[in-house]
């Protein structure tokens, strides 16, 4: 019965594991007389259970007939019929579970059928892929299913302006990637006015490749930026040349670990006399501590063909867990500045932190 129920067993989950045996034998139940529909008869088969839901029936109680409906579409439409594991994993999915279903178990189609009975609410579906060509290409696969099922089907881009995503939104069903919908998510938290909006909400969701997106890149944050106030680029270089003359262990500590550094008295007096000032920590030069502490990571912390790349004299970012270079990112508070500085390259302008959420939350 495939990793999906291995899995369940494993946890020791087996109250769950009926319960999905038992939808899937109830919409088995139902495959016969569903396929003696005709396409409009199916068809109509979603406005009687949108009127049902809307009368008070919950989800749960409409899943089997849902399934059973999206089982006997995709047939008609793609010539797939899903199998047992597959409205099980479906099932689970809906539930709230998260389903391991192996490679060539159909893991796209599995989506199709708590898709289909979760946009019955009308509030809006979102499935989340990792990439923008899945998003398209499954958006427009399983789209043959929900619009046969008499459901629209939309899919965000990179590409695409706020009017086109405001239409791809406020279709029953939403494919994207996790970026797409998390900056789109900031971008509305930001906006002045409703008429900004593109989402409509955040109802359901099923999630593609969930260890990678929840786990993996759980913590690296979605940041909207914008230019920071004042000239502070020649502060960066000015620091860059300063902790050249600072020795670790002697005028200041690093704990690779723990990502911290810390400024020793020997190395507090050293900038003193290298800036021409009485007191590093008086309000007035506050602000320098920064610089100093940002210099110093990116001496002793940030290491070059690891933590980043110098590529066309720039300083490009490398994902710790994958290995890819992550175009367009950039360390915030400064700390892509100091980087620039120590290497030699361009220091661009600094940004501030506007917006900024984690995929987890």
């Amino acid at each position: 019965m495939a990793s999906l129920i291995e899995k369940l067993l494993r946890t020791g989950d087996k109250k769950t594991l009926r319960q999905l045996r038992n939808y899937a034998d109830s919409i088995n139940a139902l495959e016969d007389s569903f396929k003696t529909f005709t396409d409009a008869e199916l068809r109509e088969e979603t406005d009687r259970l949108r009127a049902r839901h809307q009368d008070g029936e919950k989800l749960d109680d409409l899943l089997p007939e849902a399934f059973a409906a999206v089982r006997e579409a995709s047939s008609r439409t793609l010539g797939m019929r899903h199998f047992d594991v597959q409205l099980m994993g479906g099932a689970a999915l809906h539930l709230g579970n998260i389903a391991e279903m192996k490679t060539g178990e159909g893991k796209t189609l599995v989506a199709t059928a708590p898709a289909y009975l979760n946009a019955l609410t009308g509030t809006g579906v979102h499935v989340i892929t990792v990439n923008d060509y899945l998003a398209e290409y499954q958006s427009d696969l399983m789209g043959r299913v929900y619009r046969f099922l008499g459901l629209t089907s939309g899919c965000i881009l990179s590409n695409q302006d706020p009017s086109v995503r405001r239409q791809q939104y406020a279709a029953d069903i939403t494919y994207g990637t996790n970026n797409e919908f998390g900056f789109d998510y900031l971008r509305d938290n930001m906006a002045w006015d409703k008429t900004e909006l593109v989402q409509r909400g955040h109802h359901f969701a099923i999630v593609d490749e969930v260890d990678s997106i929840l786990i993996d890149e759980a913590r690296t944050p979605l940041i909207i930026s914008g230019p920071a106030q004042g000239d502070t680029n020649r502060w960066y270089s000015e620091f860059a040349k300063v902790v050249q003359r600072l020795k670790l262990g002697e005028d200041y500590e690093a704990d690779e670990k723990k990502r911290t550094v810390g400024v020793l008295e020997g190395g507090i007096e050293k900038v003193e006399d290298y800036l021409g000032i009485q007191n590093l920590y008086e309000s007035a030069n506050t602000p320098l501590i920064g610089f100093l502490n940002n210099a110093i990571k990116a001496k002793e912390l940030f290491k070059r063909d690891k933590d980043y790349v110098i590529l066309d004299g720039e300083v490009l970012i490398v994902d710790e867990h994958t290995g890819r270079i992550l175009a367009g990112r950039r360390y915030n508070e400064g700390m892509h500045q100091a980087i620039e500085a120590k290497e030699g390259v361009e220091i661009k302008d600094e940004n501030q932190t506007l917006a900024t959420i984690t995929l987890q939350n």
